[in-house]
């Protein structure tokens, strides 16, 4: 009992910050679901009302949501694998294998994390459109393929699982770094990858600057792309906006319950290696 009555703090403050994080998904939800005519009102609504499903359908009458849909979910999908696989790589690389310049390497990858992303849009744009990839799912997909953040993340965690006395007793045996790497770095690494790969997943899903520059809006739109023109005009119809939202977060939201055990464990396993 008193160890009930110490925990009751913690447990109301995760209570109160469970709330707040949800606060802002529980808005979209009773803007959606109302009309403009009950937004207007002095007093704002504060429980949801009964037309999100005809704002579904208007919703689908007025843009193509579900081949936007289709396409941030094939891009942020090839993204989500290729971090996953190739930060994993070079993650390893960085870590366990000895190479001249390693350290400069690495310092000048950590040097990129640095640089803002809207810098490079106009090179990129110009090496894309020189491989005649404008407008392709290519366009969208190659400049996210492997991130800075990725491979310092795979390296730090390589550092942790995987035993340099374990590289060099495979090494030892014969064995090629190609199979060091998948016979001894990666199955040591699927949680620290899988938590890279939900990550790098929203971050594509959510972007919006670049499929705007390397996809026609008209033709190849992704999801933030469609909802961008919802919201444009001299009338913002906000209740048919919030619900394209609330569609467009269901992909994050499943694969983070899919997930949440995998990232809670290895944040948690993170955080008891840093207190050592």
């Amino acid at each position: 009992m008193t160890l009930r009555v110490k925990r009751l703090p913690q447990a109301v403050a995760l209570l109160a910050l469970v709330l707040f994080s949800l606060a802002p998904l529980y808005s979209a939800l009773v803007v959606a679901s109302r009309d403009n005519a009950d937004l207007a009102r002095a007093t704002p609504p504060l429980v949801p009302g009964g037309r999100l499903l005809d704002h579904l359908g208007e919703l689908v009458d007025r843009v193509d949501l579900g081949q936007a849909m289709v396409n941030s979910a094939v891009i942020a999908g090839v993204v989500a694998v290729a971090n996953a696989l190739l930060c994993t790589v070079a993650g390893f690389a960085f870590a366990r294998l000895r190479f001249r310049g390693r350290e400069a390497l690495f310092a000048v990858v950590l040097a990129s994390a640095m640089v803002p992303t809207q810098l490079g849009i106009v090179p990129v744009f110009m090496v894309v459109d020189a491989l005649g990839w404008y407008d392709t799912l290519a366009a969208a997909i190659a400049p996210g393929l492997v991130s800075a953040f990725g491979v310092f993340w795979m390296r730090q965690a390589c550092l942790e699982a995987v035993a340099p006395e374990l590289v060099d007793a495979a090494r030892v045996d014969g064995c090629s770094l190609a199979r060091v790497y998948w016979h001894v770095a990666l199955p040591a690494l699927r949680g620290p990858a899988a938590v890279l790969g939900m990550l790098s997943f929203a971050t594509s899903w959510n972007e919006f600057g670049w499929p705007l520059v390397a996809l026609d809006p008209n033709d190849t739109p992704t999801a933030q792309v469609v909802l961008s023109r919802l919201a444009g005009g001299y009338y913002t119809d906000y209740p048919l906006v919030l619900t394209g939202v609330l569609v467009s977060i269901v992909p994050v939201l499943l694969l983070f319950v899919l997930f949440a055990r995998k990232v809670v464990a290895v944040l948690l396993r993170g955080a008891a290696e840093t207190g050592r």
